[in-house]
C-alpha cells in the first residue's frame, strides 16, 4: 500500500468516526423523546379542577379513605400552561400530594401565580413503575429535556443528578 492510499483510508476512517460521533447522540435523543412522549400520551390529561375533584374522591363511600390517600404513587408530573405554552416538570414519591401543592401555593411560585391569575393548565402524570426507567431522577431529567422545561419553561434546573 502506498502513502496516498494509506492517507486516504486514514482520513476516511477518521471521517466515519466523526460522523458516527454525531449520529449516535442524535439517535439516543430521538429514542428518549419517543419514549417520554409515548409515556405521556398514554396517561390521562386533566385540568387542575378535574385533578382536585379526583384527588378528593372517596374510595367506596362515606368514611372510606380518599383517592389521594390510597392511590398516591412515585412518578413524574407535567404541568402545561396552555396560555403561555410553558411546561413545568417535577418528580415526587407521592405525586398526587406534590401536584396538589403546585395549585395551592406550596409548590413552584411561578406556576401558582400564573394559575391564580387565570392561565389555563393541564396535568399529566407518569408512574415510575413500568416506565422503563430505574430512578425518578432519570425519568425527570429526560422529561425536562423533551419538553424544554428548563430552557423555555418554569424549571430552574435540568433535573436532579444521581
Amino acid at each position: 500500500m502506498d502513502d496516498r492510499t494509506f492517507y486516504f483510508y486514514t482520513i476516511a476512517f477518521i471521517l466515519c468516526l466523526l460522523l458516527l460521533s454525531l449520529i449516535v447522540p442524535l439517535y439516543r435523543k430521538h429514542k428518549i423523546n419517543d419514549q417520554i412522549k409515548g409515556l405521556a400520551n398514554n396517561t390521562l390529561e386533566m385540568t387542575p379542577k378535574q385533578f382536585m375533584q379526583m384527588r378528593k374522591q372517596s374510595l367506596g363511600g362515606r368514611g372510606k379513605p380518599s383517592y389521594a390517600l390510597k392511590k398516591n404513587f412515585a412518578g413524574v408530573y407535567i404541568l402545561y400552561n396552555k396560555t403561555k405554552n410553558k411546561y413545568y416538570v417535577g418528580q415526587a414519591k407521592q405525586i398526587l400530594n406534590r401536584v396538589n401543592a403546585h395549585f395551592t401555593g406550596k409548590g413552584n411560585g411561578d406556576v401558582y401565580a400564573d394559575y391564580k391569575y387565570g392561565d389555563e393548565f393541564t396535568i399529566k402524570m407518569i408512574a415510575l413503575e413500568n416506565s422503563g426507567y430505574k430512578t425518578l431522577n432519570e425519568l425527570e431529567r429526560n422529561t425536562i429535556s423533551v419538553y424544554n422545561a428548563f430552557s423555555k419553561g418554569y424549571n430552574k434546573t435540568r433535573g436532579n443528578k444521581g
